[in-house]
């Protein structure tokens, strides 16, 4: 009995010690005891993530990553964290020597400066679809450059991914090549959800034909939600431009937001994020970016995917600023009648030539004109070049009758834009070997590719067009020969009658 005793008495002795041992080495004690309200929070609805992406680069461009920075400022008022913040912005606008507030970006008129604090996650030739998608799946390993910051999220947590640029039918433009193909995107999206690692995702993009990178691609199930700045066969536009009003101020000769965008942050920084929904968000945008509900220059804001989630509150996603904490619930626009067009806001696609045309007009006589003149007329002579040839490509596949009927052709929605984005891919290949490349405003000519696909017309065909369209160098045309002589005489002629 006694050695019976004896035993439990060490027994007892072995645990005290063990478990004082544990408490003087082990530093996590005390906060598993004692957890956080915040930290309870975090395990029950997870971590916010974001990822910000301007597809642009250039002070022609200056709208696309004004949208960005403005984002990241709202992003982090809301309470997200850096580190959970992902931005991929070429950052060349802020420094730019065009820029007349050297080191600062507005994306409003007389509004505060966006730009400081904004991490400079993927600048440059970093911005590249691969990483894109990387940091979408959270792939810190595939990156190739940049910090190297991924959304590595967990099943329990909310992402937000925003892109501002260019678009077209199925594709969305990229500093770098390749450009984004839909494809590819949502394929990307489908792994993230097959993985588990997030709970919900919102994704808004602005871009024109924005509404073709999802329609009949994105199925539901994946607890996905996005809008899109424009149907699938229509423009987004740019605001706060030039002869607008409110115009910018008088010397940064750009448009500094876009209409979409500008919508849903302003939208954004006024209400009160906890009692907003989604949809709240989204009705209010659509009723702004529609021009009045006009749309004389103002598009369709869509949605796709799990649209169920609108009616989540946007806090989940863009997080709470807690000056906002006494805002009642929005204010919804209703119907009216009869409905005024601003008229004012400018096409995405214009918004280049509107930039350049105020450069060449600002530019004091001499040798700054003359290079602005050049500029302008070189990028209207591309665009010809460009428009051109896809219509002389498509007289040779369709005839003449026919053609522009053919390679504008819409496919009903809920349709896919086309039947094999490989073939889609070639045809692009093709063209720019023969041509040149599309460039941002060339992407508007998607949908001809695809209708030459979906026709089945085949690559040995394509080749033969392409070659006879664009057999000749457009060097050789009186527009491309800017650089000489005669650019004076005939080019500033030409760029007088330009009007905005």
């Amino acid at each position: 009995m006694g050695s019976v005793q004896g035993l439990l008495r060490l027994l007892l002795l072995s645990l005290f010690a063990a478990s004082s041992f544990s408490r003087m080495h082990s530093p996590w004690d005390d906060k598993i005891a004692m957890q956080t309200e915040e930290e309870a929070g975090e395990i029950e609805e997870g971590v916010r993530w974001a990822i910000l992406i301007a597809g642009s680069s250039g002070y022609g461009n200056y709208r696309h990553q004004a949208d960005i920075c403005h984002a990241y400022q709202i992003l982090k008022r809301g309470g997200l964290k850096e580190e959970n913040i992902v931005v991929f912005m070429y950052d060349d606008i802020a420094n730019n020597e065009e820029n007349p507030h050297r080191g600062k970006v507005f994306n409003k008129p007389y509004g505060p400066d966006v730009y400081p604090g904004v991490p400079k996650d993927y600048t440059g030739e970093n911005i590249t679809v691969s990483n894109f998608y990387a940091a979408i799946l959270g792939d810190a390993d595939a990156t190739k450059g940049g910090s190297g910051k991924v959304v590595a999220s967990g099943p329990n947590d909310h992402v937000f991914i925003y892109y501002a640029d260019h678009g077209g039918a199925g594709v969305l433009g990229m500093p770098n090549d390749p450009i984004l193909y839909a494809d590819e995107f949502v394929d990307t999206l489908k792994k993230k959800a097959a993985a588990g690692t997030f709970k919900k995702m919102v994704i808004y993009v602005e871009a024109c034909e924005s509404g073709s990178i999802f329609d009949g691609l994105l199925p539901t199930g994946l607890n996905i939600y996005v809008t899109t700045a424009s149907d699938p066969d229509e423009n987004s536009w740019g605001t706060y431009c030039p002869t607008m009003i409110p115009p910018p101020p008088p010397e940064f000769g750009t448009c500094l937001g876009d209409l979409y965008s500008v919508s849903w942050m302003e939208d954004a920084e006024m209400e009160n994020l906890k009692k907003e929904t989604l949809n709240d968000q989204y009705r209010i945008v659509k009723s702004r970016t529609s021009d009045n509900d006009t749309y004389m220059t103002g598009s369709h804001v869509m949605q796709y995917g799990d649209i169920e989630i609108d009616a989540e509150e946007v806090e989940r996603y863009l997080g709470f600023d807690p000056a906002n904490e006494n805002v009642t619930r929005p204010e919804l626009p209703v119907s009216k009648a009869p409905a005024t067009a601003s008229g004012m806001h400018v096409m995405q696609r214009e918004a280049e030539l509107l930039h350049l045309w105020h450069k060449y007009h600002k530019a004091v006589d001499g040798s700054k004109k003359e290079s602005a003149g050049m500029e302008l007329t070189r990028t209207i002579a591309h665009r010809m070049h460009v428009d051109n040839s896809i219509k002389l490509i498509g007289d040779h596949m369709f005839g003449l009758d026919t053609s522009l009927l053919r390679l504008k052709a819409v496919r009903p929605a809920g349709q896919v834009l086309v039947d094999d984005w490989s073939c889609l891919k070639a045809m692009v290949r093709t063209f720019e070997a023969s041509c040149g490349p599309l460039t941002q405003y060339g992407m508007k000519h998607m949908r001809a590719f695809a209708s030459i696909c979906n026709a089945g017309i085949d690559l040995d065909t394509m080749k033969k067009a392409t070659s006879q369209a664009c057999g000749f160098s457009e060097t050789d045309t009186d527009l491309r020969t800017a650089d000489s002589p005669r650019f004076s005489a005939s080019a500033k002629e030409f760029v007088k009658t330009i009007e905005f």
